[in-house]
């Protein structure tokens, strides 16, 4: 982050989400002339888009809803950004030149952008795990053809590259990802099958959209994790060990076959990660709270409670089945999800009816984005008629 080089190039897809505007703090907070941003991309919120591209001088502002670019052009009338709408916009807008993207989409809808941000080259800090997730295989075949690089914006992930650091990757024995164990880590089993969408909410560390708030109450978050570890780091499924910290202080560890143990500690703040990616390889000063290791007093970890959280173990076997299953696995756990914050299902039905899903479908191959579309939509579809059919 040398202030008299050249700015670094950067576009965020997902500006409006919870990464995406701490990454647009960041790129606020950043002395001038560090960063010019090319392109900013939102779901909807063509409001918050348009502010966010004003104030940071952004080239392009996208909104995927066709229905937000009416009010989109108007918000950004007399400015020189230019303004665009739908799906294949995002996507052109994630192609465009840029040293750096934020791919901060959440679900299936980021695949295409984050693809073609690849297919660009550069370097790619990842948010959206079920770009590894769904489509590991291609997304890697893309990152190897492009010579992009992808750097872990998830705080476990990102632990696990800083620690990683020095390259000594076939000294490794595990690697170990850390989980606050959520709302419910404490609760029994009858009081987990009572559980309101609003108590799976309350997150008791980190403060996230609904969707990955409910994943961690379930720990399928950690889950997704596992299968997002083994793809980013080339490793096999028992290398990857999952232990719950309520403490939040250490993100990640690696462990190396002399005994060593490095691991990546900070405050439980997203900021940190993103900045770490953002201004990789160097480093950039944040306002976020510094560790206090006094004040924390002790860490504590135990072994996840396989019983309770058994959407750990289903993200694990669809690892190990591999082929389509992680697809099937995280489109399925999204309409779950979804039809619990809608009260349709209970709380522990969430990983029961993915499984059910995930057994319905095994493991078809996936050689292509066309077809993780293809099989991401039929997981969708089986899952959304087995919680009809279990309402009726």
């Amino acid at each position: 982050m040398n202030p008299a080089s050249q700015p670094r190039t950067v576009s965020i897809l997902g500006s409006t989400g919870s990464v995406g505007t701490q990454t647009v703090d960041l790129l606020t907070a950043a002395p001038a002339g560090s960063f010019r941003v090319v392109a900013l991309a939102a779901g909807r919120n063509a409001r918050l888009l348009a502010e966010q591209a004003i104030a940071l001088g952004a080239a392009h502002a996208v909104v995927a809803d066709p229905a937000a670019y009416a009010e989109l052009r108007a918000l950004l009338s007399g400015t020189g950004i230019t303004a665009a709408a739908g799906p294949e916009a995002v996507e052109a807008a994630a192609a465009l030149p840029a040293d750096w993207t934020m791919a901060a989409i959440t679900g299936a809808a980021g695949l295409a952008s984050t693809l073609a941000a690849v297919r660009r080259g550069g370097a790619v800090a990842l948010a959206n795990k079920e770009a590894l997730v769904c489509a590991g295989d291609v997304m890697l075949r893309a990152v190897r053809a492009a010579g992009a690089t992808l750097l872990p914006v998830d705080s476990e992930h990102n632990a696990i590259f800083q620690s990683l650091a020095d390259g000594n990757r076939g000294a490794v024995e595990k690697i170990v990802l850390t989980a606050s164990g959520g709302p419910f880590r404490t609760a029994s089993r009858e009081e987990m099958a009572r559980a309101t969408p609003e108590a799976a909410l309350k997150h008791p560390v980190w403060s996230m959209g609904a969707k990955i708030s409910i994943d961690s109450a379930t720990l399928m978050n950690k889950g997704l994790e596992v299968i997002e570890a083994a793809r980013l780091f080339d490793l096999p499924e028992p290398m990857i060990e999952v232990l719950v910290h309520p403490q939040s202080v250490i993100h990640g560890m690696v462990c190396y076959r002399d005994g060593s143990v490095l691991a990546q500690l900070g405050a439980p703040d997203m900021r940190i990660p993103i900045a770490h990616t953002l201004a990789w390889p160097a480093r950039m000063p944040t306002a976020s709270p510094r560790l206090d290791l006094a004040a924390v007093a002790r860490l504590e970890f135990f072994p996840p409670d396989a019983e309770r959280f058994p959407a750990l173990e289903l993200a694990r076997a669809a690892l190990r089945a591999g082929g389509g299953a992680p697809t099937i696995l995280s489109a399925a756990n999204e309409v779950a999800v979804e039809a619990f914050l809608q009260r349709r299902i209970g709380f522990l039905d969430i990983a029961a009816l993915v499984a059910r899903v995930l057994d319905r479908m095994g493991a078809p191959a996936t050689e292509t984005l066309a077809e993780v579309v293809e099989i991401d939509a039929e997981a969708r579809r089986i899952a959304k008629r087995m919680d009809d059919a279990r309402a009726s």
